[in-house]
């Protein structure tokens, strides 16, 4: 999966999870600093895709974001098969609200997105590592625990496709 919708935090947050990424760098974890294109932020996906057409996905979902934010607290630490690693928040009805919301739209425009993204089944995350060395993964887990909590306002959001370099921000 290359293309999805990303939420994005505010400033203070993507500092945090940046020196986070630093740190397992440090660490000998590689993080999403230096993955595939280098050009990854801290983000939490809210739907993923082979592919998205970003003209026709911004167009479904423009408006649902609230305009003062969401806000979200990172308590949570987690593994996926596949060694990836991420950091999960505090499971609130507003954040279900908007992701149900945006899969209802995207239904509506006909978009198809990954089953695991799907309301009733999706791990909201943000991602840190996506490949953590075995060796590594308890130091990796502890620098992300050290982190926690981290209060993060969702503030902006965009459909992306990494393999196609597109980015189109939602208004």
């Amino acid at each position: 999966m290359v293309a999805a919708i990303e939420l994005y935090f505010d400033g203070d947050a993507q500092a945090r999870l940046r020196r986070l990424w630093d740190a397992l760098e440090s660490a000998g974890v590689p993080s999403l600093r230096e993955h595939t294109h280098r050009r990854h932020r801290p983000h939490l996906s809210l739907a993923v895709a082979r592919r998205l057409d970003p003209e026709p996905v911004a167009d479904a979902v423009r408006g649902l974001l609230p305009p003062d934010g969401l806000t979200v607290e990172f308590t949570t630490v987690g593994q996926f098969p596949g060694r990836v690693l991420w950091l999960g928040p505090t499971v609130r009805p507003d954040l279900l609200a908007l992701h149900l919301a945006v899969h209802e739209r995207l239904s509506a425009a006909g978009v198809e997105v990954a089953g695991v993204y799907r309301p009733g089944v999706w791990v909201p995350h943000c991602t840190v590592s996506q490949q953590v060395p075995w060796a590594g993964l308890a130091r990796a887990v502890g620098l992300c625990l050290d982190a926690l909590p981290i209060t993060a306002s969702l503030r902006s959001a965009a459909v992306v496709d990494h393999t196609r370099g597109l980015y189109r921000p939602i208004d």
